[in-house]
């Protein structure tokens, strides 16, 4: 179970589904098979995506600060989680959609 924590704060891209080839943070394990994902656009951390992880792409990345303030137990908010899958380069074209 201790390698299921060290998901948390790790991007994940979408393999399947509507929100297919989208980057999203995994903030939460809800067991071997679920995690919860937010991307701060559509889906917010006030209600993460259940996801299974056999339909998820792990990528090398971690939102670093999104783990450190989740296991923390401070305030996340969905702009952090947004700026940080910006920053490292994941859903700019989602952004640039959702602005035009």
């Amino acid at each position: 179970m201790d390698e299921n924590l060290d998901l948390i704060g790790r991007i994940a891209t979408s393999r399947a589904g509507r929100d297919k080839n989208r980057s999203f943070v995994i903030v939460d394990v809800l067991d071997n098979e679920y995690v919860a994902i937010a991307d701060g656009m559509l889906r917010k951390l006030a209600k993460p995506k259940k996801k299974k992880l056999k339909h998820l792409f792990l990528q090398r990345d971690s939102a670093v600060i999104i783990k450190q303030r989740l296991s923390e137990g401070q305030q996340v908010l969905d702009a952090q989680i947004r700026d940080c899958l910006l920053d490292l380069g994941y859903n700019r074209d989602k952004q640039d959609q959702k602005e035009g």
